[in-house]
């Protein structure tokens, strides 16, 4: 078991043990740099293509049958929990350990989400817990760079400029825990075929469904493209409006907030302000009523003896929080 690590230090300690095996880091707050081409290239088509899908499958003038529909909803869930509990929670702020087959399955199911290989989204979030807000963090409404950024502009660059003009974060210097886990190294490097999958996938249920070619595209179209289009805005809308609209029950030093709106769609993510305050915490939904299916879903790992050391904060701390900031 590994030794406990409290909540709000997670990502330096971290950091310090990349630091350790990282003499010359990058990653550093600097001038924005760029991506590689076909990290841009992918960031555009995937930014217009699911509207453009949706477009078509409305303008068709058949509707949407309710298999793709089904489809389409069952991926969301899925591929969507494992970027919210694998990449997320677990992998990049150990807020529970798995056993290994879990581990595999996650990083496997996150990777077919399409946001990314599983070490790149590590580093890139880690580097964003290190810099949050301030020059260094790659996807702040407030930064680019070392540049401060306001209104629509640093909206823009919060939700998905900053695929095209950040440089690329250090995996060396920033998840030196995963390169150094073989199990993670090999699906990091399968990301373009599990990437493919993502759509071969629903293309094939589609065509053993409906039995027809037309069936398999109309799949293909929603659950592949349109679902895309769904959880990638999900997960880009925490970066910008959930730091910048809504409510910050705690003190921290960003700007994250609370958006309610946004609970379900990202599967509890929106507690933003929860998250920042509390970052190892398998839970961001600490107030009642905060829907928050991720923590829902860990819960029932552990109940079922799948993950263990689940960082779970209790009632004093969260109050203690708070009081801090009254």
């Amino acid at each position: 078991m590994r030794p406990s690590i409290p909540f709000t230090e997670i990502d330096e300690a971290t950091i310090e043990v990349a630091e350790a095996s990282s003499p010359t880091p990058s990653g550093i707050p600097g001038p924005p740099g760029h991506p590689p081409t076909y990290g841009r290239i992918l960031s555009a088509i995937f930014f217009v293509a699911p509207f453009v899908a949706l477009a078509w499958l409305i303008a068709d003038g058949h509707g949407v049958p309710w298999m793709a529909i089904v489809l389409t909803v069952v991926c969301i869930a899925v591929l969507g929990h494992a970027i919210t509990i694998g990449y997320h929670r677990c992998f990049t702020h150990r807020s529970f350990v798995p056993v290994r087959w879990l581990k595999i399955t996650m990083a496997v199911l996150g990777s077919m989400a399409f946001q990314g290989s599983v070490i790149g989204w590590v580093a890139d979030h880690r580097r964003h817990h290190r810099y949050t807000d301030r020059p260094g963090d790659p996807h702040s409404p407030i930064f680019k760079g070392d540049r401060p950024i306001h209104g629509i502009g640093g909206l823009w660059h919060a939700h998905v400029g900053w695929c095209f003009t950040v440089d690329p974060t250090s995996r060396e210097h920033y998840a030196p825990d995963l390169l150094a886990d073989r199990d993670m190294v090999l699906i990091d490097h399968l990301f373009v075929p599990l990437a493919v999958a993502t759509f071969a996938v629903p293309f094939a249920i589609g065509l053993a469904w409906t039995g027809t070619w037309a069936g398999a595209f109309t799949a293909f179209l929603c659950a592949g493209f349109v679902r895309i289009g769904i959880t990638l805005n999900g997960t880009w809308s925490v970066n910008s409006i959930c730091h910048r609209f809504g409510k910050r029950p705690f003190a921290t030093r960003d700007v994250s907030t609370n958006f309610a709106p946004l609970a379900i769609l990202t599967m509890g993510e929106a507690w933003h302000n929860n998250h920042h305050a509390f970052p190892r915490s398998a839970r961001h939904g600490l107030g009642h009523g905060q829907i928050d299916t991720s923590a829902r879903i860990i819960r029932w790992f552990e109940q079922l003896g799948w993950i263990s050391d689940v960082q779970w904060p209790d009632a004093r701390q969260v109050e203690a929080r708070l009081a801090k900031a009254a």
